[in-house]
């Protein structure tokens, strides 16, 4: 009987633990403004992220949904940028309608409209993110929602630049097959400053980047491939894109066979038998 106990203890301290370990990993997604979404109304985003005493952890998701005719959400790197609405030296640019972005660092993020009549009336969103040094889980990422992919780094030990070679990135792409859940990461420096993704193969040929999807500018830009299609990259510095740096990538639908956290989905009956009638013997030790 004591036997059976302590094995019984064990069982119910491991689901505990286990429990606290699911708790721990889960990030949060936030849909800005709410109801309102993003859109020009004023302090309603400071409003937001101080109500309901929230709490902005590495790993966490803000989702903003918005016209993208006349709004984008632009990332910007400080508070003066912030404060006057100045989107000319931006970290990143969304323009999707729909824009999920991960808070990656912690510390404070700025978030502002390009159209500035519309930041002016309030149109901005400054988050604070914090990262518990207590916990030993590594903060989830958009991983956790997506297959876990392959990592590319463009253009392999010769980066994002210009390499004067009008096919070389058509042919790196050529040799890979990429599925939804992948990354690539676009590292560059010196002469090459921006990644600008784009929407279409027109603008892809022609080299147009005044109405991109997004803008990546850190020098070291990890893109989560999050749907299958064309997915189309240029920079945006005359003369180097017609050169031939930009990319174009053809993303397939997650392989079928995806592997995932080896968590028990439900109860093996048949196994809790066994070990029933495995501790059985121990209350009823068969007779001889």
């Amino acid at each position: 009987m004591a036997t059976r106990t302590r094995i019984f203890s064990f069982v119910l301290m491991m689901m505990m633990s286990f429990t606290v370990l699911l708790s721990s990993c889960s990030a949060k997604v936030y849909k800005v403004g709410d109801s309102e979404g993003w859109t020009a109304k004023d302090d309603v985003y400071y409003a937001w992220a101080e109500s309901d005493h929230k709490e902005f952890h590495v790993g966490d998701f803000l989702v903003f949904k918005y016209n993208p005719s006349i709004n984008d959400v632009t990332h910007v790197s400080g508070s003066l940028e912030y404060e006057f609405c100045d989107y000319s030296s931006p970290k990143t640019v969304y323009n999707t309608g729909h824009d999920v972005v991960t808070l990656t660092e912690p510390g404070f993020h700025y978030f502002i409209t390009s159209n500035q009549t519309q930041c002016v009336l309030g149109q901005k969103l400054e988050v604070l993110v914090i990262h518990d040094p207590s916990s030993t889980v590594p903060p989830p990422t958009l991983s956790k929602i997506l297959p876990v992919g392959n990592t590319y780094k463009v253009g392999d030990s010769k980066g994002w630049t210009n390499i004067y070679d009008s096919d070389f990135y058509n042919k790196w792409s050529e040799e890979k097959q990429f599925h939804v859940g992948d990354s690539v990461i676009f590292e560059y420096a010196n002469e090459v400053n921006d990644v600008y993704e784009i929407s279409g193969d027109l603008e892809f040929i022609t080299c147009d980047p005044t109405s991109p999807v997004a803008v990546h500018k850190t020098g070291h830009d990890l893109v989560r491939l999050t749907e299958p299609g064309v997915h189309y990259f240029i920079t945006s510095q005359s003369g180097y894109c017609e050169a031939g740096l930009k990319l174009r990538v053809m993303v397939k639908p997650e392989p079928k066979a995806v592997t995932y956290p080896n968590f028990p989905k439900k109860v093996d009956l048949s196994a809790m038998e066994r070990l029933n009638n495995w501790l059985k013997t121990f209350k009823h030790p068969p007779h001889h």
